[in-house]
Parts: structure tokens; sequence; C-alpha cells
């Protein structure tokens, strides 16, 4: 995936608001790459953006040399759910389902069988140490077994590319470390490519390469 020459403004009372100035990322296969940087550089607006979830102001977003922005959004739909997960800092998991059923919404979604979603689910969690969870609501599970879960449902389409959006930043320090071993064993186990957003240096600095942004540029 490539992102060319990315800007996005927001209008309010006061003007525009400039959040991002001609941001320009590649992501090769099987990649792994952080985004640093403060709260309001503008990262995860970038995230959002290549993840197809926003769209830029101008600027160019190509994957696999198909040009992202002119695609209609049931075109996007179904491209995010092939080719993409995401993670985000609150697991967004949806209350009245257990484990496994958030599990398997990506594969409902895609047209899949009960039968073969339900599969997927439970191999992914118990990939995660999550089995004996399953059938357990949100509400009652901790704050790692809720992101673990999340992680499972990015992950159940097998997608190329992972974002996370400050995964660990509601974790307390055994949980987040616990999570971020998880990444990048899942990076080599099922060789997608993995683009984290965070502001924690020390979880950053753990990617091979690792990108800076302030007040919506790289620096």
């Amino acid at each position: 995936m490539k992102a060319t020459d990315i800007h996005k403004s927001y209008s309010h009372a006061q003007g525009e608001l400039e959040v991002l100035r001609g941001v320009s990322l590649e992501i090769k296969e099987g990649e792994a790459l952080a985004i640093l940087g403060s709260s309001g550089a503008g990262k995860s607006t970038l995230l959002q953006i290549m993840g197809t979830l926003d769209k830029p102001t101008r600027g160019e977003l190509t994957c696999e040399g198909r040009n992202v922005l002119t695609m209609t959004d049931e075109e996007l739909s179904q491209f995010r759910n092939q080719e993409m997960g995401f993670v985000f800092q609150f697991h967004h998991l949806l209350s009245e389902f257990n484990a496994v059923e958030n599990v398997m919404i990506p594969c409902r979604i895609a047209g899949e069988s009960p039968k073969l979603a339900k599969e997927k689910a439970m191999h992914l969690l118990e990939f995660m140490g999550l089995a004996e969870r399953a059938t357990h609501y949100p509400n009652e599970l901790s704050g790692g077994e809720l992101q673990r879960v999340a992680i499972a449902r990015a992950l159940v389409r097998h997608p190329k590319i992972l974002f996370a959006d400050e995964p660990t930043g509601n974790l307390d320090s055994t949980t987040s470390g616990k999570i971020q071993e998880l990444f990048f064993r899942l990076k080599e186990e099922m060789k997608l490519a993995l683009v984290i957003v965070t502001h924690d240096l020390t979880f950053a600095t753990r990617f091979p390469k690792v990108y800076r942004m302030k007040d919506g540029m790289w620096v």
C-alpha cells in the first residue's frame, strides 16, 4: 500500500484545521513499522485514511496498484473486509455477543456460513489462549482478554495488513507487554504487514522501522 502527499483538513467555525500536511508512506508485504508521536500529531488520522475509514482532502492512495480513492462504498467495504484488519485502543466488542460470536462477525458479513465462521473464530481464540473464554461476554472478560478477542476479530479473515491504533494504551504494563509480544508472534506466523500507531517509545523502538510524526508531518 502506498500513500502519496496525503493532506487532511477539517472545517470549523474559525476556519480550516490542517491535520496532515503532505505525508507519504509505503507499506511493503510482510513489513512491520511503527508510527510514533504525541496526541494530536495526526498519526491516527493517517492510519484511518490508509485503512480507508476516512478520505484525504487531497493526495493519492493505492493498494497493489489499485486506486483506493476511486472505489465505491460497497467496494471499499469488501476491500477492508478481505485485505485489512483493525485493532483500536478500545476493543469495540459488541456487548450482546460472546467472544466467539464477536470474532465471527467479519466472516458473517462476508457471507460465510455460521459453521465455517465459528470454526475460524474458535481456531483463533485457541491460538490466543482464550478457548475456555469463548462463550463469555465482554463484561466477563479482563482488559487483556478483551483486546485479544478484538485482535482475533481483526485477523479472522486473514488480512494482508493489520492496522493497530494505540492497541496497548488502556492496559497495565504487564498486560501491555504480553499484547506487544502477541503482535510480533502473529506477524511472523501469519505473514502479515503490521502498522502500529503509538506514543509509547519503548513499544515503537521494537520495530525495525519507525516514523515519527509531529504537527501532521514526518520529523
